[in-house]
């Protein structure tokens, strides 16, 4: 029994590799097309755009991977068939209920690591992922363009003459004007320096005047710091379980965690379904399993998207239940009874 058990899952292994490499390489293109809208907003480099890549990545195998292992277990099954293997061991006395024990153990190994995947890791990834987004577009209001009027840094009108590198200015004047008060600052040199959230001006070799109705002050200094702290919508959560059932999103949240938690279980409530379409006894019917997983995979897609709208969190035990059930039905009717 081990060695055949041992056969099936090392098909099961190849076909599985194969069928999730293209499957996870057009999610990521999707979601690289998705990730690039972003810099119509704000300037990415190459390392930022690998940082949102990896926010993304655990949603990614979230999406493939549940449908990869549908389809290869079913294909996998459809293979030993057309090769008469499965022929072969249901005549030596072997059950059909055999080859659902040994896809049981995948398929539970899969539906764990999709629970921990999206109640641990989802969380983690699209606070990451908010934040880093939230911080590049607040951070982007100060993008600042020398030898042009208009630059602005929190309360200060801003002069830049010319740029000599990133984020490094020449001949730099700042002007704020208060309610009795009008300062104008000068320097030769300019930084700007982003410190964790807070933007600073470091400010080189300059001079600095101060005028109002009763006095007049100017001042000469080597080195001169403004900051400006940037605003930034941020979302915190101490642990996976706060991210849940806080209220920020709720209805969001809501949804996602049903659909989730729905396809975190496709896996293993689908074995029956499986053995019902990837087991055949004549080649004719291989035609017709491509269908039977488009319309088995659009029905169980089509539940969890629908009834969660209807009936909540009562969607997670009625399509699990009811999809088992009813798939246990089909099982008992095309399998069971003729082997």
């Amino acid at each position: 029994m081990k060695i055949i058990r041992k056969y099936i899952l090392s098909n099961f292994t190849s076909i599985f590799i194969s069928m999730f490499m293209p499957l996870f390489v057009i999610a990521t293109v999707i979601f690289l097309i998705k990730l690039a809208t972003y810099t119509a907003v704000i300037q990415l480099s190459i390392a930022e755009m690998t940082k949102l890549y990896i926010f993304v990545l655990p949603e990614i195998l979230f999406y493939t991977l549940p449908i990869t292992f549908f389809i290869s277990a079913t294909l996998t099954l459809l293979r030993l068939s057309n090769e008469n293997e499965l022929i072969v061991l249901f005549s030596l006395g072997i059950k059909p209920s055999f080859i659902i024990k040994t896809l049981f153990k995948p398929a539970m190994i899969l539906t764990t690591l999709l629970i921990f995947d999206f109640f641990i890791l989802f969380p983690h990834a699209k606070v990451l992922s908010h934040n880093f987004v939230s911080y590049k577009k607040s951070e982007a209001k100060f993008n600042l363009a020398a030898n042009e009027f208009g630059n602005s840094f929190g309360d200060w009108l801003l002069y830049l003459g010319t740029k000599e590198s990133d984020n490094l200015y020449g001949n730099v004047f700042l002007f704020n004007k208060k309610n009795k008060e009008e300062i104008l600052i000068s320097a030769k040199k300019a930084e700007l320096v982003n410190d964790a959230g807070i933007l600073r001006l470091k400010l080189t070799k300059g001079e600095g005047y101060s005028y109002s109705k009763e006095k007049f002050s100017q001042i000469n200094f080597d080195s001169m710091t403004i900051n400006n702290t940037i605003k930034t919508d941020l979302t915190r959560y101490n642990k996976p379980l706060d991210y849940w059932i806080s209220v920020q999103d709720a209805k969001y949240k809501r949804n996602r965690f049903i659909t989730n938690t729905l396809l975190s279980l496709f896996p293993i409530i689908s074995l029956f379904i499986i053995a019902s379409i990837g087991i055949v006894q004549e080649r004719h019917q291989k035609s017709n399993v491509y269908a039977y997983l488009f319309i088995g995979t659009l029905i169980y897609y089509a539940l969890t998207l629908k009834l969660q709208d209807y009936i909540a969190y009562y969607a997670i035990p009625t399509i699990s239940f009811g999809w088992l059930i009813s798939t246990y039905i089909l099982y008992r009717y095309k399998i069971l009874r003729k082997f």
